[in-house]
Parts: structure tokens; sequence; C-alpha cells
């Protein structure tokens, strides 16, 4: 019994004070009832503030895709040199290479088929290779055209 009363919870008197009497609650409003009035609206805002800030935003967007122009173009343009440089590392060292597997060909078909055959064989194989080597480029050089698309959402990887 001791305990029953000495609980605050329990006790008549809360601890916890009456809410003030200009504090809204919850019961303040109803049904769109607005007891202070109604709210004020903001003043409407001018045109010309409106199309200064059309204008504003318009501004942006284009500068914002000239420097996406500009970008794209830097890109393209660093693509292509170091592709251009390393490629033409790798053409003189290819060409070396095959100026090495010709001779040495020729060099290996002569007593089997005769010098004449061993060469038209040896430049067959390298027209092949030649061939190829060509398509490839070809289907790599869509990657320069990517970077100069305007329209990069709806693009296929096949034109």
């Amino acid at each position: 019994m001791d305990r029953i009363t000495t609980d605050p919870t329990l006790s008549s008197e809360p601890n916890v004070p009456p809410p003030e009497p200009d504090a809204p609650t919850f019961g303040d409003v109803s049904h769109g009832y607005a007891p202070k009035g109604r709210p004020q609206t903001p003043p409407p805002v001018p045109l010309k503030d409106i199309v200064r800030d059309v204008v504003d935003d318009l501004s942006a967007t284009a500068k914002a895709e000239l420097a996406l122009l500009e970008a794209r173009g830097a890109l393209a343009g660093h693509g292509i040199k170091w592709a251009s440089a390393w490629g033409f590392v790798a053409a003189c060292a290819l060409l070396v290479a095959m100026l090495a597997v010709a001779f040495g060909a020729i060099l290996v078909l002569a007593p089997r088929v005769g010098p004449l055959a061993a060469t038209l064989i040896v430049v067959l194989a390298l027209l092949g290779l030649a061939a190829i080597a060509a398509w490839r480029a070809k289907r790599s050089a869509a990657d320069v055209r990517t970077a100069f698309r305007s329209d990069l959402m709806h693009e296929t990887g096949d034109e």
C-alpha cells in the first residue's frame, strides 16, 4: 500500500504542468477552422522577376551545354592523340616483326614449294592479316564518333 501512494504516476497531483492556454493543440483546429484567422499569403512575385529567373536559368543551361561540348571535344582529342601515338609505335614494331616473319617464312617455304610460290603464300597471308586489322580498326573508330554525338542517351553501338 505504501508503494502505491509514493508512486508519482498514481498520485492525485501529477508532476506534469497543465498546457498553457496560448499553446496550440490539435483540438484548436477542426474542419478547416483556424482560430487565429487566415494565414497570411505571400505577395505575388512580379512578372519581371519571373522572366529574369527564366532567362538566368536558360543562360546557365546554355553555359553548361557549351562546357559539356568542350569537355567532350577535349576527351576525344586526348583519345585520338594517344591512340595515334601508341598506334604508330605498334605499327613500326609490327612492321619490323612482319618483315622478319615474311623473310623467315619465304626461306622456310622456298625449298619445299619454290621461291615464287613461297613469296605468294606469304604475301596472301599478310594481306589477310591486314584486312582483319583494318576491319577491327574501323570498329574501334566508333568510340571516337561516340564522343561527338549530341544524343548520348539513345545511341546504338553498331553505328
